[in-house]
């Protein structure tokens, strides 16, 4: 507690707006404004433990009628420094907080002396502005004499007002002080005892009042209570002790009454909930019995809301005539029969479905549809195009029926997020339907309503949860349905996309249905997305148009991820550009030595690790809070947080007899991390990937660098070939196909055809494989490989083997070729080439035949390769060697 201090003749003053600081009470505060700051740096930060403050309480100018003593401005003579006089019930205009703006206040004629017990220092952001958190504790009271302002803050000139101690001895013998501080005792032992039972707390209490004067204790545990700002300056001008002991004693026996009073309302309460429990249970019981005798008007009551409820879906009227003749069947059913609830439930769905309810639809605004676009994906032209297209055919005639758009892509290229995009542009509600790995045609169709658990299809359920006739409809990975002796999913799907069909979409056949009546999906935009167009039926995919995403360039990669990825991460693991910054530079190095996937998931996933490792250091920072946060309140049972209402602090009432040690003194702003090479090695291990795996690859003869196409993009496939003794048989591992492995036959059987013409062979031994056997393998086994696109790579392997010249490093080749050496035309050109340039390959050797393709790929990526047409097999090996065919070399056979 607070014990007698000499007070010197001039304090700073921290007024306080509407408030008031009693002895031996602790506060914290928050100093933001520039007279306060200014205040605490003079009077306390530079003069650590030996300063002293002047707590001062002010009045708004909204509380304009003058109560008591208060000071107003005058002209004094010191240097320096304007002063003011003591007078009673005048007022003047001043600045307060360091606003430019004038305000009549009225300052209070006492205050109160403070000493910090705790001092830390601050800087906001971005503002870079300086605060300070001080906690304070009230010493004892002074008189003003006289105010003045000192640069941007108030100083007084102050006289105490505390007895001395011979005074004190002779209050303390007077009797009336005596009989009023058994009083006060009394009183407050009785509070805490109150408040002990209810909140189990209160034995530091107890301590204070067997240790501290009672003439301190009254100021403290008035301080504790919400009391108006009256009687806190009451109590603040009741220098005389008898008086203060009397309005003190006053003010906690009003306390004591409050909670008395609460226990009552509380017990009154509660009395009155159980009777509520009783009526509740009598109640329960009566409705078993109505259960028993098959009457129960719960039930009544219920139906008749669900058939109120119909009423208001809107309803064609063919189909209310249904719900009502299967609403007439529900009011004869008794709840215990075997399909009232499956009557129930489908009535209720068809009260939920949006029959005419159709989100309202806002003037579409192509300018803003395409920076829409252009801020959510990068790159994607001619995707983003056709969608532009798409929504200016909507914008002149809405009801037109578009074609359905199929989004086709490998993985993480955004297919999904580009429906997403369609349907904000339009202004119409999104829902996404799975279909990967559906089987049953009734998952499209639904169930027959004679099955136990039986539902509605999924597109059904998608309209009934989305509550609108005309969503856009996602049908996300519509390849991936498969079929059984449940049926084909695909084909239900033909009803649903033919806008010719869809207008009555049944849900199932007439007699084997769900919902048993038609309903309209011409109004539903659908959108589908898919990674492979070979999967999906022919008929199928007739309904679509077939809109292909191919993969990210490096540069693309980078740009999606300074752009977008990057403050995604850092916002879903909490962090921002001043705890952790990725340098484009090693961005760089993420794409190029982690990451070789057509999409951005890889390279997102690879953020996100660095991610959590910056919050790892982070959250180990011992105390590190931030100062744009609020000061957070310590919980107390006695006394209350209290905020002041200007902006000149913030005040919080600290629990008594809490340790000051235990005060949280850092508040810090942690260093921004930056991620070096040695944090990318660290957190995600050494490159996976490297321009040199090409080179390194192809050292030995009987090794091509080829290009294939999978579900996830184009990726490079080595093709390694090798001669051993044996009966002349051809071995193929790596997980192989059928058409793959027809190629290799072709392709070794072209090679042993022309062995003469290639000096692959001499006049005397025309048979490569007299006395030897060659093994074709496919690295990367755990994938399943098939396709006729490496035909001219098996045979470049092949040519490299039995010549035993090794195949350029910086060439990749694809094509089909013919028994006869024709090379032909292959897929997914784009995807291969665009996998090549990520592997850093310089060269491309495709099929002549696919030359129109290639205006599909990125400029920016064809100008950085050499792309290499070829006809015949000749052209194909006459490239992909160094100086040219091994045809003008001779056999080392």
């Amino acid at each position: 507690m607070a014990e007698s201090v000499e007070l010197p003749t001039r304090l700073g003053i921290l007024p306080f707006r509407n408030k008031v600081l009693l002895p031996g009470a602790i506060i914290r505060i928050r100093c933001t404004s520039p007279s306060s700051v200014k205040l605490v740096e003079q009077e306390l930060w530079q003069r650590e433990e030996k300063g002293l403050i002047g707590i001062l309480p002010v009045r708004d100018a909204a509380e304009a009628a003058t109560v008591g003593p208060v000071v107003s401005q005058g002209v004094g003579t010191d240097s320096g420094e304007r002063s003011s006089r003591v007078q009673v019930g005048v007022s003047d205009s001043h600045r307060l907080d360091g606003k430019n703006q004038q305000e009549v206040i009225h300052w209070h004629s006492r205050g109160v002396a403070a000493r910090a017990l705790h001092l830390s220092r601050g800087v906001e952001k971005p503002s870079g502005r300086v605060t300070y958190v001080v906690v304070l504790e009230g010493l004892c009271r002074f008189n003003i004499q006289e105010l003045s302002t000192r640069g941007t803050y108030y100083t007084a000139r102050i006289s105490p007002l505390e007895m001395t101690k011979t005074e004190m001895e002779q209050v303390e013998q007077d009797p009336d002080y005596i009989s009023l501080s058994r009083q006060f005792k009394a009183t407050a032992t009785e509070l805490i005892s109150v408040l002990e039972q209810k909140q189990k707390t209160g034995g530091r209490t107890k301590v204070l009042l067997e240790t501290v004067p009672v003439y301190k204790l009254a100021d403290i545990f008035v301080a504790s209570f919400e009391i108006s700002f009256e009687e806190q300056l009451s109590m603040l001008d009741s220098v005389d002790l008898k008086v203060r002991l009397s309005k003190a004693t006053e003010l906690v026996d009003r306390h004591l009454q409050s909670i008395h009073v609460a226990e009552k309302i509380t017990q009154k309460v509660e009395g009155q909930l159980s009777k509520s429990q009783k009526e509740f249970l009598l109640r329960q019981q009566m409705r078993a019995i109505k259960e028993e005798l098959g009457d129960n008007d719960d039930d009544e009551d219920d139906v008749v809301a669900l058939e109120r409820k119909m009423q208001c879906s809107g309803m064609p009227s063919n189909i209310w005539k249904h719900a009502q003749r299967e609403l007439r069947r529900l009011k004869k059913m008794q709840p215990q029969q075997p399909g009232y609830n499956s009557s129930r439930v489908y009535l209720d769905l068809l009260a939920e479905l949006p029959w005419q309810k159709a989100s309202e639809e806002y003037e579409l605004d192509l300018r803003a549809a395409k920076e829409r676009l252009d801020s959510d994906h990068y790159g994607l032209t001619k995707v983003k195009q056709r969608i532009i297209e798409y929504l200016a055919v909507r914008k002149l005639k809405p009801d037109a029926r578009g074609p359905v758009l199929c989004f086709v892509g490998p993985p993480g290229v955004g297919k999904t997020s580009l429906a997403s995009s369609i349907a904000a542009s339009l202004g119409r509600k999104f829902i996404r339907i799975s279909l990967g790995g559906v089987k049953d045609e009734a998952d499209i169709r639904g169930h027959r309503r004679t099955y136990i658990g039986s539902m509605p299809g999924r597109l059904i359920d998608g309209l009934k949860r989305v509550a609108v006739c005309n969503p856009v409809m996602l049908l996300d990975e519509i390849d991936k349905t498969g079929s059984d002796v449940r049926g084909d999913p695909a084909s239900a799907l033909l009803e649903v996309l033919d806008p010719e069909q869809n207008k009555t979409f049944n849900d199932q056949y007439p007699t084997y249905s769900y919902l048993n009546v038609p309903f309209d999906l011409s109004k539903v935009i659908f959108v589908a997305t898919a990674n492979r167009v070979q999967p999906i039926p022919p008929p199928l995919l007739d309904r679509m148009e077939v809109i292909e995403l191919p993969g990210y360039t490096p540069e693309e990669k980078l740009k999606i991820a300074m752009h977008h990825l990057i403050p995604r991460v850092l916002d879903q693991h909490g962090l921002n550009s001043e705890f952790l910054r990725i340098p484009e530079a090693m961005v760089k190095l993420v794409i190029q030595g982690y990451t070789r996937e057509a999409g951005v998931r890889n390279l997102e996933r690879n953020l996100a690790a660095l991610a959590r490792a910056a919050a790892v250091r982070v959250a180990e920072q011992e105390q590190a809070v931030s100062l744009s946060k609020d000061v957070q309140s310590l919980a107390s049972p006695l006394l209350e947080n209290r905020l002041a209402d200007g902006a000149e602090v913030e005040m919080e009432v600290i629990p008594m007899g809490v340790n000051n040690h235990e005060i949280s003194s850092t508040f810090k702003i942690a260093s921004p991390l930056t991620v070096d090479e040695d944090m990318l090695e660290k957190v995600l291990g050494p490159p996976k990937f490297d321009d040199k795996e090409a080179a390194e690859r192809v050292a030995t003869p009987g090794v091509s660098v080829g290009l294939v196409w999978t579900a996830f993009g184009g990726e490079v496939q080595f093709v390694e070939a090798t001669a051993m003794g044996g009966k002349g048989e051809l071995h193929l591992t790596g997980q192989l196909g059928d058409v793959i492995k027809e190629s290799a036959q072709i392709a070794l059987t072209w090679v042993r055809a022309r062995a003469r013409d290639l000096n692959l062979s001499t006049a005397e031994a025309t048979n490569l494989l007299e006395g030897r056997d060659v093994h074709i393998h496919f690295p990367a086994g755990a994938v399943p490989k098939d396709g006729p696109s490496a035909g001219v790579t098996l045979v470049t392997a092949l040519v490299s083997l039995f010549s035993e010249r090794r195949v350029r490093a910086d060439t990749a080749m694809t094509g089909e070729m013919t028994l006869r050496g024709l090379v032909l035309p292959v897929g997914g050109v784009k995807d291969k080439v665009l996998a090549a340039h990520r592997c850093g390959i310089k060269r491309v050797i495709l099929p002549e035949r696919n030359l129109k393709d290639l205006t599909e790929v990125p400029s920016a990526v064809l100008s950085g390769l050499e792309i290499i047409l070829a006809k015949r097999m000749e052209d194909v090996l006459e490239q992909a060697f160094e100086g040219g065919c091994p045809w003008r070399q001779h056999s080392k056979l």
